[in-house]
């Protein structure tokens, strides 16, 4: 029993030294790392995610908790609709942990942002977020519907077709009264002429009768008791 003591002896520092490594690792895994070393995060934004607003605003701010790296092309701000058109303006203004985004468009429905940025601590973080704009469709709505006058260009080639058969009738009605005077002219023609012919076949009969009654009366012999001509 005597000879063991002195083995004992010598495992208690290695036992030591085993129990402190597992205190090491054992403060290493569970205590959280100091703030000296954690990188930046986005602490807010305005608009604000999942927020809902009326118009789309002239400009996003987005707010860090700690100074942001102003070197040109160092911060990316993303600024999308629905239908993916862009709506950010320019590039990213920094001043210490702000960076603010310049806007412009009348966009409406979900507007998604993408941003990166370097951090103090030279690293570049991201993320993304998202807001809500209403009532901006509504101008386009009534514009859309002030275009439907369209049925008023087409009622007015009926009115213009109307009048063709006004048209197409007045040359019955000159041919006719043009050759009115022709047929008159011919009937007083022929009546002239029937009453010349009349007069001469009236005229030549009487002068015929009278030269007929004057050759008897001269040759034929006296009746008795008539008065004796003048030569006897």
């Amino acid at each position: 029993m005597e000879a063991l003591r002195p083995r004992d002896s010598r495992l208690t520092p290695r036992l030591a030294l085993v129990a402190a490594a597992l205190l090491v690792a054992f403060a290493m895994l569970f205590v959280p790392a100091s703030p000296a070393h954690a990188h930046d995060e986005l602490l807010g934004s305005d608009p604000a995610a999942n927020a809902t607003i009326d118009a789309l605003p002239g400009q996003l701010t987005l707010t860090f908790s700690a100074e942001i790296a102003d070197d040109d092309g160092a911060s990316v701000v993303q600024v999308t609709d629905a239908a993916g058109t862009a709506l950010a303006v320019g590039t990213p203004t920094v001043r210490d942990n702000l960076v603010t985004q310049a806007l412009s468009g009348e966009a409406a429905g979900a507007i998604k942002v993408l941003w990166k940025v370097v951090s103090s601590d030279g690293h570049p973080i991201s993320g993304e977020f998202s807001f809500t704009v209403t009532g901006a469709p509504t101008p386009t709505a009534t514009a859309t519907e002030t275009t439907a006058p369209t049925p008023s260009a087409t009622a007015e080639p009926s009115e213009t077709a109307t009048p063709t058969p006004t048209v197409t009738g007045e040359p019955a009605a000159s041919d006719g009264s043009s050759a009115l005077p022709w047929v008159i002219a011919g009937l007083l023609a022929l009546a002239l002429i029937g009453a010349v012919v009349y007069l001469l076949v009236s005229r030549s009969r009487r002068e015929k009768a009278l030269a007929d009654g004057a050759q008897g009366t001269a040759g034929g012999p006296s009746q008795p008791g008539s008065p004796p001509s003048a030569d006897h």
